[in-house]
Formats: C-alpha cells, structure tokens, sequence
C-alpha cells in the first residue's frame, strides 16, 4: 500500500485501491472520511477549526476550517467519480485534550460545525467517534473503504458504519 498522510489543514482524495489515507494525533482537531463504495473513490480531511470568518481564513489553507474544508472534500471525491448520494462518511476527534477548563471549547465547537457543514451539504454523517480528553490516529484503506481508529494505549479498532458514539 501506499501511505499518503494527510497532515493538519490538508485534505487528500485517491481513487487508487493500493494506497491508505492516515492522519496522526488528532485532538481538537477532526478527521472527516469519505467513500464511495461503488465508485471505489475516497477521501481524508484534517480540520483544526470550525470556521473561516473574521478574516482569519484570507490566507490559510482551506482545508484548515470545517466550513471551507468539507466542500473542498466533497469537491475532490466527486471530481474522481463517487456520487455524493452513495458516500459513506465517518468522523473523529474533537477531543478537549489542551482546554482542560473548557475555556476555549475547540473540540466541541468544532464538532458542531461539522454536523451543520454536512447538513448543508445534504450529506448524512454514517459513523463518528467525537469529544472525550484522548487524542486519535485515523487510517482508511482504499481498497474496501475501511476506517480505522487507534488511540494511545489502545489497539486499533475498525469504525463501521454505526451510531455515534462517545469517547469518555
């Protein structure tokens, strides 16, 4: 397999069944997975931010907010042939690992504007794995769309499509 990594405000999309899309040390910060199980095309975001306002996404990378991020993901699958009915999305972290107190609230707030991104989208979110205090790893296989989840200490566990749940 070939491993892409797909760093922090990058978003990769690949339609090449030997390669694996993995993101590293997810904290506050969300990984949204996509795939198309037909057209075999999928695709890794890696958000830090809920959102480009305030002048603050003029000159960042796209891929650094929820609400600029998860169209350009949409964007790059469907570009490759998935077809955005048949998308089976996933999502981690948004943990609340540095804000112990709560003050800022990142992980939270971004959890939030990734379900009102992808209900603006008409894209139903099938498996997640959001908030508690632990960071995660994230990997998907191209070739049958698996979704894997490591924490640390934790083996990892493959994510299906599922109802959420909650990360103590």
């Amino acid at each position: 397999m070939a491993q892409q990594v797909v760093g922090i405000a990058d978003c990769r999309a690949s339609r090449d069944s030997s390669d694996e899309l993995v993101t590293y040390a997810l904290g506050s910060c969300i990984a949204v997975v996509v795939y198309d199980p037909v057209a075999k095309v999928g695709g890794m975001l890696h958000f830090m931010l809920p959102e480009a306002s305030g002048g603050l996404g003029a000159e960042r990378p796209l891929a650094m907010f929820a609400d600029t991020g998860v169209p350009v993901l949409i964007d790059r699958v469907l570009a490759l042939g998935a077809d955005k009915r048949r998308l089976i999305v996933r999502a981690a972290g948004g943990a609340q690992v540095m804000d112990p107190n709560e003050v800022f609230n990142i992980g939270k707030r971004n959890q939030l504007a990734l379900k009102k991104v992808m209900w603006k989208a008409g894209v139903f979110v099938h498996g997640e794995d959001l908030g508690g205090s632990v960071s995660r790893t994230v990997r998907l296989e191209m070739a049958g769309g698996r979704m894997f989840i490591r924490m640390p200490g934790a083996p990892e566990v493959e994510m299906t499509s599922r109802p959420a749940r909650k990360t103590a």
